[in-house]
């Protein structure tokens, strides 16, 4: 027999769920449909006739709740379809059975992997730890958030609303959920973020830098060119100085098993297991400028609503 990934005949209403990956999906759909008596007892309800709601559980002695979740899974799965129609008292909904058969086919060639990805939005004021020194501060989207240049504001709850970061040297190191904790090593491990150097006021020529350590392994140095203060940030506020920093670049730090790269260069050989994901449940992200760097020169980050890129610190994890 010809194989097709959908076949309805009319005169029998047969199903043949195929091998491509949209066939295997609605196939386990199905599967797991099928997979409860009290919805195989509305199928078997279903074959002599077009019933209510209120029919079904009525006849088959079942709570109109749990009839009507059931039914949704069956509609959800493609086994019964519905649509309304006069009432006694206004429209009722009507459910059809649209299949008596439903053929498998199993898997005859191998697909290419799924890939679970798992993403998670960091605000840049959600570090959880930091070494930071003055001149240093956070600003929000509407003012400075406290004093400038006082490191105490950087333990301060505020500092969650803070959409702009700015420190000469040290580091903030943040905490991310770990959906790699207790599974197989995950494929590739990738952090985005919009930084770059920080110089009081700013300068055009200014180099940083700048760390990068995932679980306390360090990724390797991006050496930031500027502190950008030559045109506004698309996103930084009207209230924000034009002499002040205005935007960074967005970066991006890739970690897999043939090593770490910088936006697609290779950076260093450290690899996906290198760095212990599966073994505690946060990852630990550390950001900053060593006291004894060659360009100790300071570092932004900008947040969603400050710069050019609309993004807190972004990690994705795929399988």
């Amino acid at each position: 027999m010809e194989k097709f990934d959908k076949v309805i005949h009319n005169h029998n209403r047969v199903f043949m769920a195929g091998n491509d990956r949209i066939g295997r999906q609605q196939a386990i759909a199905i599967a797991k449909a099928l997979a409860s008596a009290p919805r195989l007892r509305i199928l078997e309800y279903l074959v002599i006739k077009v019933a209510s709601l209120s029919e079904i559980a009525r006849d088959l002695s079942m709570p109109i709740a749990t009839a009507s979740l059931h039914l949704s899974r069956l509609e959800a799965a493609g086994l019964v379809s519905s649509h309304t129609a006069p009432g006694k008292r206004g429209q009722k909904r009507l459910y059809t059975r649209l299949y008596d058969t439903v053929i498998f086919s199993l898997p005859d060639v191998p697909l290419e992997a799924e890939v679970d990805h798992f993403e998670t939005q960091m605000p840049v004021g959600a570090f959880v730890d930091h070494r930071v020194e003055s001149p240093c501060g956070l600003a929000g989207i509407d003012s400075v958030i406290g004093r400038l240049d006082d490191p105490l504001l950087f333990y301060a709850p505020e500092r969650l609303a803070a959409q702009m970061i700015w420190l000469t040297h040290g580091y903030l190191l943040y905490r991310f959920p770990n959906y790699a904790y207790e599974r197989d090593l995950p494929r590739s491990l990738r952090l985005s973020l919009e930084i770059c150097s920080e110089a009081a006021p700013a300068a055009l020529d200014w180099l940083s830098d700048i760390f990068i350590e995932i679980n306390g392994v360090r990724l390797g140095i991006w050496t930031s060119p500027s502190d950008f203060a030559d045109r506004r940030g698309g996103l930084t506020p009207a209230w924000w100085p034009d002499w002040n920093s205005q935007y960074g670049m967005l970066k991006v730090w890739q970690v897999d098993a043939a090593g770490a790269s910088l936006d697609g260069r290779r950076l260093s050989p450290v690899t996906i297991g290198d760095l212990d994901l599966p073994t505690r449940p946060y990852i630990a992200v550390r950001i900053g400028v060593d006291d004894t760097a060659e360009n100790k020169g300071g570092m932004n980050i900008f947040g969603r609503a400050f710069g050019n890129h609309p993004q807190d610190i972004v990690m994705q994890i795929d399988y």
